[in-house]
């Protein structure tokens, strides 16, 4: 168990290092991470932040910042880590308290904008004291990239890495490519690799796939999911069931992945064919109701839809 999830390595042990060794650094790593970006830490650097504390950022903070705002330019504004304020006021933040008011949603708005925080001298200025961060959908899969880096420094060759679903795969299993189950997006499907919906071969890339069939809850017959778009103040509701992207960092699939569940099935179609250096598999459902799977065509050779669970 680690963030709130669990996370799973498997390596091939050349050179030899000792295994309850490495777990026991790795752990560490994630220890020294959540002080850094957890916002159910409070004593982390971003709690602190949102409190409006003088704290000086680290490097963990830093580069998880630096690649938030690159995806929130690229995305147009759909990935933002200013959401915090919206996020706890529909009850998907650290106390899981709803507080959501319809009448308070311009004040809420004025807090959103990947433009109102910078990083000066080591320090965030924010535009409005208001402003909260929230780094929860890209933290996981930049943890993956940090630990990526930590084991090629150890000389570590073949391994992946996976931090609540979130992959980092370097080099090779066996000789053979990283084969990754993309879990069926159906509600409550809570069980990874249970339901399949196809599996994904990948190679010195990063995969994250986002959903809306895990973190939602339903209230008056309504169903709302925890992906917030930053522009309405509402979570997304579209026919987008889930998007797995894989690119070549784990952080940089995991921001993209959110971007595309906010920005629905044809915007985001839209955006992966601009973007070349992403792969990517959608499943979205039609006008009736039904599955249907979208994909970029260099995936195409290293995907297998025919699942029997």
């Amino acid at each position: 168990m680690i963030q709130g999830s669990t996370y799973s390595i498997v390596y091939e042990n050349k050179p030899k290092i000792e295994p309850e060794e490495l777990k026991r650094i790795v752990e560490k790593i994630f220890h020294d991470f959540d002080m850094s970006l957890s916002v159910y830490n409070d004593s982390s650097i971003i709690s602190r932040i949102n409190r409006n504390e003088n704290v000086t950022v680290d490097t963990f903070f830093t580069e998880s910042f630096n690649r938030s705002q690159e995806i929130s330019k690229m995305s147009d504004g759909a990935f933002d880590i200013t959401v915090g304020p919206l996020v706890r006021a529909w009850g998907f933040g650290p106390d899981g308290h709803k507080n959501f008011d319809k009448s308070k949603l311009d004040s809420l708005l004025k807090l959103v904008g990947f433009e109102k925080v910078t990083i000066k001298n080591n320090h965030l200025i924010k535009s409005d004291p208001g402003i909260c961060l929230d780094m929860n959908a890209i933290a996981q899969g930049y943890s993956s990239d940090v630990l990526c880096r930590y084991f090629e420094g150890l000389g570590l060759k073949n391994f992946l890495i996976e931090v609540g679903g979130e992959i980092m795969a370097r080099g090779d299993k066996g000789g053979d490519y990283w084969k990754i189950g993309i879990d069926k997006p159906i509600d409550n499907n809570m069980t990874p690799g249970r339901n399949l919906q196809a599996i994904i071969k990948i190679k010195n890339r990063g995969m994250s796939t986002s959903g809306n069939y895990r973190k939602f809850y339903i209230e008056n017959g309504i169903k709302y999911s925890h992906e917030i778009d930053p522009k309405t103040g509402y979570p997304a509701r579209n026919t987008l069931l889930s998007a797995t992207i894989i690119a070549d960092d784990c952080a940089t699939a995991d921001g993209y992945a959110t971007a595309c569940m906010v920005m629905g099935t044809d915007k985001s179609i839209e955006f992966l064919n601009r973007h070349k250096e992403l792969d990517a598999y959608l499943v979205y459902s039609d006008e009736e109701g039904n599955f249907k799977t979208w994909m970029t065509r260099n995936l195409r050779k290293n995907i297998d839809e025919n699942i029997s669970n």
